[in-house]
């Protein structure tokens, strides 16, 4: 699967922003409500988000804790790979189940995977069972998370202002 490109400034406007941003505050808020909040149609809302649903803009996903759900061990690894078959080692490792996040990178690393296994042992078995196991993978460095100080779901607009009036209201 392909990365989503950059859309082109007229494709995401004002409206759509304001639509974001309403989400963003709550996934779940009903178009009919978002619509009364920006004085436009709820037809006008739902035709927005699923374009930008269809387009990649934006999702809507449950976030689950990893710790409620039974993972507490969380990692995130440091991946040296044969640079002549990067993404095909990049699409392999992001197919096991352990790898919530992958992303290839400058710097000392090739590859940053971040993975959740139920224990030591799992990650262990991860690290030499699976991860290990992929032609090309050349070296590691594991990095266990200790305590998760921030972590985000939603990031600001690209100006990195707020979009209306109510969001700026909140920030102070």
């Amino acid at each position: 699967m392909s990365p989503p490109t950059p859309l082109d400034s007229g494709k995401i406007d004002a409206m759509d922003r304001q639509i974001i941003a309403a989400l963003k505050k709550d996934g779940r808020m009903p178009f009919a409500q978002i619509a009364q909040r920006l004085g436009v149609s709820p037809g006008m809302v739902r035709q927005r988000f699923h374009r930008m649903v269809q387009e990649g803009v934006l999702q809507i996903v449950a976030v689950t804790n990893p710790l409620l759900m039974g993972y507490p061990t969380m990692a995130l690894i440091g991946v040296k790979a044969d640079g002549n078959r990067l993404e095909e080692i990049a699409e392999q490792v992001a197919a096991f189940d352990e790898v919530i996040y992958l992303v290839l990178c400058t710097g000392s690393y090739d590859l940053l995977v971040e993975v959740i296994c139920r224990d030591n042992a799992h990650l262990l078995r991860f690290l030499t069972e699976r991860l290990y196991s992929v032609e090309g993978v050349r070296d590691t460095e594991t990095f266990i998370y200790l305590k998760i100080v921030k972590e985000i779901y939603s990031w600001g607009s690209p100006e990195g202002e707020p979009q209306n009036k109510d969001d700026r209201e909140e920030e102070r």
